[in-house]
């Protein structure tokens, strides 16, 4: 298999990310890596759609590989897409011009995932708040302060606020039910950090006892970690300083995966983290999802190879 995986930026890749794990695992199992970044896509003058690529081709530790990214190091070669049998996008924020390149790569037989119209129907954060069936906090999403001051009212336990596309608990914050001050002061915060949009949520006092990341591939629960806040911070988030730990799965979180698969698999999602809390799922995470690195550490199990083995079935099977 020829793989291809478009990222956001070599140089900032780390050999924790999912992405290093998949193309660690990739070139383990004796497939081609092609690694590219937004600026090295290209139509060509005969109008064949090309790039510019990080190329791989021997197995080697993802911690070598993203050294050899960090460092400039990497061969670079001229690839035509359509060569490729799967490319994957691997891109956070979000990016007009990579989805333009990989829907042309789509039209040329190339299996892209998750597709550039799965990613622009399942990115934003509004996704979940429309889904049937899937148990959820109380969630509105809204440009509006007036329509969240009236959402929060009958909320006793106060609401969180966070931006409506964006990533790594920036901007998110608590606000008690009856203070209209600092709830604009959190509103206009969150706005200003995303698109304009707002996710107003109900507050989960199951929150102090940490959030869960359940790792979706396909219709399967791969796995999954808790993330315990850190001290004087709200998020989970990693990056805000949160710490990973082991966790059982529940029966009910199994039953949250069948409540959400059939909304995933329709929409054309082949892998996603999804955000729990309280047995409620808060966020859907289908652009860049992470994970992979803290279960198969917790775990001892190879995740990667078993979503590179998807991907091989996936290719085989157009």
């Amino acid at each position: 298999m020829r793989l291809g995986i478009a990222i956001t930026r070599a140089s900032s890749l780390d050999a924790t990310w999912t992405t290093a794990c998949l193309a660690e695992a990739a070139l383990a199992r004796g497939h081609a890596l092609r690694l590219v970044e937004p600026w090295d896509f290209e139509v060509d003058g005969t109008g064949r759609l090309v790039a510019r690529a990080h190329a791989f081709d021997e197995p080697m530790s993802r911690e070598l590989l993203c050294e050899h990214l960090r460092n400039r190091t990497a061969r670079r070669r001229y690839l035509e897409v359509a060569t490729l049998d799967v490319l994957l996008l691997r891109i956070n924020p979000i990016d007009l011009a990579v989805l333009g390149y990989a829907s042309l790569a789509a039209r040329e037989g190339v299996l892209v995932l998750n597709t550039p119209e799965t990613l622009i129907k399942t990115s934003h954060k509004s996704y979940l708040a429309h889904l049937d069936g899937v148990p959820r906090p109380k969630t509105l999403v809204t440009r509006s302060l007036a329509t969240t001051l009236a959402f929060c009212v009958e909320l006793e336990s106060g609401i969180i606020l966070k931006p409506a596309r964006a990533s790594g608990g920036r901007a998110v914050s608590r606000v008690g039910r009856r203070d209209e001050r600092a709830l604009e002061r959190a509103f206009y915060e969150a706005s200003r950090a995303g698109d304009g949009y707002v996710v107003v949520q109900e507050y989960l006092a199951e929150a102090a006892e940490g959030e869960k990341r359940l790792l979706w591939l396909d219709g399967d629960l791969l796995g999954g970690y808790l993330r315990r806040r850190a001290p004087g911070q709200l998020a989970h988030n990693l990056k805000r300083g949160g710490q990973p730990e082991p966790c059982q799965l529940l029966e009910s979180e199994h039953d949250l995966i069948r409540s959400v698969t059939p909304h995933l698999k329709s929409d054309g999602v082949w892998f996603a983290g999804i955000d729990v809390i309280g047995g409620r799922v808060i966020e859907i995470n289908t652009l860049n999802p992470g994970g992979v690195h803290m279960v198969q550490a917790f775990t001892g199990s190879n995740l990667a190879a078993s979503m590179v083995a998807w991907l091989e079935a996936a290719a085989e099977q157009r």
